[in-house]
């Protein structure tokens, strides 16, 4: 049987409404049956000249029942994820997928590293709908969650899609910004700015910049740590209150530093990477050093 017959098969079953027979608890399926309805799925949602009746069958139900059991092995969730990410790109499947709670399952599985990087990706579509943002600004572990997987060194696609849909929900919303800066997603970028890949330095470089500028917004040109408060000599005892205004002196000169390395970072985020490249290979050649990293 050639590629078109099968296509043609395909959308014959997905017309004549079999994605209606699949059955309403996933629990009572054995593994085995559990993969083959998961790939029949998956087989239909790759057809292009055949919409899913995503909105009035059992689709999503059984994907996301199956995704949110602890009984289904990865691979049929691995199966179920990408299932889902081809459903992600046809427009009119966005309101049914996060009214079934697509968002929130995904979220779940984005911290398990196996499915990391199938979830996230669909995450990635679904953000830069309206319905999808909305839905990944009121769930509580995000960003936090994202910031997490920022920090994964052994997961570079995992770190570019998270700063993919962490600068998608910052953009013009100060207070998906506060809440990531309460998360501590500063410290993290800055890392990231040095050891990630190239793809996502600029993106945490961009996301650096906004935070940068909304810090010089709020603090404004006088905000400098008041040192002047601590009065209490070198031998004499500290107050209470002098000691807490020295603890947030000390903080207020973390803080500054911090920024002050940020500032750099942003500034050197906007060189042209290639070109700094290749003169930092210039000058390991001409120096003879054994390794010198960007």
């Amino acid at each position: 049987m050639d590629g078109s017959s099968k296509k043609r098969n395909k959308a014959l079953m997905a017309n004549a409404g079999i994605c209606s027979k699949l059955p309403k608890n996933v629990e009572v399926l054995v593994q085995s049956t559990r993969h083959g309805f998961a790939e029949l799925l998956l087989s239909l949602s790759s057809l292009t000249n055949a919409q899913l009746p995503v909105a009035s069958s059992l689709i999503l139900p059984f994907l996301m029942d199956t995704m949110n059991s602890d009984s289904t092995d990865m691979k049929c969730k691995e199966i179920c994820l990408a299932t889902i990410n081809n459903l992600c790109m046809v427009l009119e499947n966005i309101a049914p997928l996060v009214i079934n709670g697509a968002v929130q399952t995904l979220i779940s599985l984005m911290l398990v590293k196996d499915l990391a990087e199938k979830a996230l990706a669909s995450l990635g579509q679904l953000v830069v709908t309206q319905m999808g943002k909305k839905a990944m600004e009121e769930c509580l572990t995000v960003p936090k969650s994202l910031i997490e997987i920022l920090t994964w060194e052994d997961k570079p696609k995992c770190q570019e899609y998270s700063a993919y849909i962490l600068m998608v929900l910052a953009h013009q919303s100060w207070s998906q910004r506060e809440k990531m800066a309460k998360a501590g997603i500063v410290p993290v970028l800055l890392e990231v700015t040095l050891l990630g890949s190239t793809l996502v330095q600029k993106r945490a470089v961009k996301l650096l910049q906004w935070f940068k500028d909304e810090r010089n917004v709020r603090m404004g040109p006088h905000s400098g740590p008041q040192t002047s408060r601590v009065s209490s000599g070198m031998g004499s005892p500290m107050s209470p209150r002098s000691g807490e205004e020295g603890k947030k002196m000390m903080k207020n000169l973390v803080k500054q530093s911090l920024y002050k390395n940020m500032e750099m970072i942003t500034k050197r985020g906007n060189v042209n990477m290639e070109n700094e490249a290749c003169r930092l290979k210039s000058l390991i050649i001409s120096t003879s050093s054994k390794s010198l990293t960007y």
